[in-house]
């Protein structure tokens, strides 16, 4: 929750899709170069929280699990926001509960670990007591030292990701999109859905 903010990235967007195929859903935000995320405000310029909010009720109101997440959505956008990381996380509390995870979320803030990149990241395992980090096969192109893995005695996982097919509304599946599109749509068998089991 403190890295530096990635303007092209993901940590203020996603995807959903509608009758018109997928569509952007981007939180505008004001942020400076070197940003860390904890300091980035939300641009309240523009009526974004309404524009979700349509969005959403638009695209998924025919979906099995739509009225499930819809008080818990009209709740999110009818706040206030200042922050992006009081939204995010707010969010990221909801899709770990309503997937029935019960990993314990400990955010990087509260560790106090110093350094960048590798070197950063095996300080934040080390400080919660793991030995292994689990990682996208694109990090090893970007930002992960494996000799500072294999020095500090940590076992890096790389995950091959398969994106799992289930039912969507709106004609032809679209892989990897928002959490949200795979909650309306499978409910309480989306755990079992991206463990690879069938939805049904």
């Amino acid at each position: 929750d403190n890295i530096q903010f990635n303007k092209n990235g993901w940590q203020n967007r996603n995807r959903l899709k509608t009758s018109a195929g997928e569509t952007l859903l981007t939180v505008p935000v004001t942020s400076g170069a070197g940003q860390t995320l904890d300091q980035v405000r939300i641009s309240n310029g523009v009526d974004w929280k309404r524009k979700h909010w349509r969005t959403l009720e638009q695209n998924y109101k025919r979906a099995p699990h739509f009225t499930d997440h819809a008080a818990f959505f009209e709740d999110v956008y009818s706040r206030d926001w200042t922050y992006l990381n009081d939204l995010n996380n707010l969010m990221l509390t909801y899709f770990v509960e309503a997937l029935g995870l019960r990993t314990k979320i400990v955010y990087a803030s509260s560790l106090e670990v110093p350094g960048e990149a590798t070197q950063r990241l095996v300080g934040l395992i080390k400080a919660v007591g793991g030995d292994a980090y689990y990682s996208g096969a694109n990090a090893l192109d970007t930002y992960l030292d494996l000799q500072e893995f294999e020095g500090a005695g940590i076992r890096l996982e790389i995950q091959e990701w398969q994106p799992p097919v289930y039912p969507q509304l709106h004609g032809d599946f679209i892989p990897d999109l928002s959490i949200v599109d795979l909650l309306m749509n499978c409910g309480p068998a989306a755990a079992q859905c991206l463990n690879g089991r069938n939805h049904d």
